[in-house]
């Protein structure tokens, strides 16, 4: 991309950091700013990043405001009149999406793209870990902290690139892959889309975005319309028979399982994933087809030996079925599920993992629009643990909605439920009957996690 320095609106966030962190890589100059401090801003700005947190044209570096040398790149979540982002525009700036930049990256590259609308942070993760850990090779734009590569940017050689595909504003629509994984085309983001019949239909749009050539991994099930036919279209499910799934699964009592991969091109044994719960296997399956695919490619088929080290190596990303306690005596986690379909996946793996143990679930539901949008079926899922704690809602980029709160869900909960302020929760915790506890949330609720652990390590 064109510049020699890049500020970044918007620079904390996940998909904004990683791109932060691949053109500090590449000895550029990086800058910008963000609503709020994080770990992952402490992080970018001990690498040499200029960043602050007040929205202000006079806190600009001097290094950001030539426009013949600065490109500056947005996320969609900043609000249209933000002064910064207006200046930038005025004053003849190159302005562009993050969505858009990474399409450019991702230009002469044979992209490996992860959609869904959940399960698409793992399984992106887990296909960058194929691609190194088997073939050595291949570079990543991940939506998570990979916890084998300790980032969400992977620079490797060759020209494998595995990107996570976001459907928020249609940032996916930018990307032109080779191979592409749909994990899920469920309800989300209605303030974005207004309806079920827009999320499917960009999905849709995407697909017809592969490259001829190329494929399709979608999972079993899935109602998104193929129309495009110059590609290969595969199926793939945690133990369905289709084109790619797991047979002859076993489960340790420390949650991780065992299984078998079927493939079009055989069935390779006794494969141990390094992170529990049946979802992740699931996600497994799907990256281990965007690797087989990526190998026919080149004229061969999957190492066995090499993924099975790969898959039993894989560490998983933070924040994703995350321990913290474990315990006989008390379990702790922490996971980003935010969607109900997440949540009632993670809640029934959690009771796989831990058969007859009393289930906490604390959430702290993400966005006014997903909580009104999604009441009852959040309620629904959280009642499918044995009590239930709930923040007040994490509002992100949004403006309160009347009449929308986090008694919006507790009304339904049809288990033991309350609700507490963020700074109360360690303390809730500490004083209730816990035995397996997991946080839940795409929003701060991770602050609180390690006081969460030190109570529930004291308790065991």
């Amino acid at each position: 991309m064109q510049g020699k320095s890049f500020y970044f609106i918007g620079i904390g966030g996940i998909g904004m950091s990683a791109l932060a962190r691949y053109f500090m890589h590449g000895g550029h100059t990086v800058g910008g700013y963000d609503r709020t401090p994080s770990t992952l801003c402490d992080a970018l700005a001990e690498e040499g990043a200029d960043i602050h947190y007040e929205d202000s044209v006079a806190a600009i570096g001097e290094a950001f405001r030539d426009p013949a040398r600065t490109t500056v790149i947005y996320t969609p979540a900043v609000p249209a009149d933000h002064s910064e982002l207006r200046w930038f525009r005025e004053h003849g700036f190159r302005v562009v999406k993050r969505s858009q930049a990474l399409g450019v990256l991702a230009e002469g590259r044979y992209v490996m793209a992860v959609a869904g609308t959940h399960g698409k942070t793992t399984t992106s993760t887990l296909a960058a870990w194929l691609n190194h850990a088997v073939d050595g090779c291949g570079s990543a734009f991940l939506g998570g902290i990979s916890k084998n590569f300790g980032s969400n940017l992977v620079l490797g050689a060759g020209d494998r690139l595995a990107v996570e595909a976001d459907e928020f504003d249609r940032s996916f629509l930018q990307l032109h892959p080779d191979v592409a994984v749909v994990t899920s085309a469920d309800a989300d983001h209605l303030d974005i889309y207004g309806t079920h019949e827009a999320v499917k239909e960009a999905f849709a749009q995407f697909v017809s975005q592969i490259r001829p050539g190329g494929a399709l991994v979608m999972k079993l099930g899935t109602d998104v319309a193929v129309r495009n036919g110059a590609i290969d279209v595969y199926s793939y499910s945690f133990d369905a028979p289709c084109d790619f799934y797991a047979t002859r699964i076993s489960i340790a009592p420390s949650g991780h399982y065992r299984f078998d991969l079927v493939t079009p091109s055989g069935t390779i044994a006794e494969c141990t994933l390094g992170i529990p719960g049946w979802v992740n296997v699931e996600n497994a399956v799907a990256a281990c087809a965007a690797l087989w695919v990526a190998e026919r490619r080149e004229g061969r088929d999957i190492d066995p030996v090499r993924l099975r080290e790969a898959l039993a190596s894989f560490s998983g990303v933070k924040r994703r079925f995350e321990f913290y306690v474990n315990t006989p005596r008390q379990v702790y986690m922490d996971d980003y599920a935010h969607h109900p379909r997440e949540l009632l996946a993670a809640i029934t793996s959690v009771r796989r993992m831990f058969p007859g143990r009393r289930l906490t679930a604390l959430f702290q539901p993400h966005l006014y629009t997903r909580t009104r949008d999604f009441c009852e079926e959040f309620a629904e899922a959280l009642s499918h643990a044995d009590e239930v704690v709930l923040l007040p809602i994490y509002p992100a980029r949004e403006e309160p909605i009347e009449g929308v709160a986090s008694e919006s869900i507790a009304r339904s909960v049809t288990v033991p439920c309350r609700i507490v302020g963020r700074e109360r929760l360690a303390e809730t915790v500490s004083a209730m009957d816990t035995d397996v506890t997991v946080s839940f949330g795409a929003g701060n609720i991770d602050a609180c996690c390690e006081a969460l652990a030190e109570v529930l390590q004291r308790k065991a």
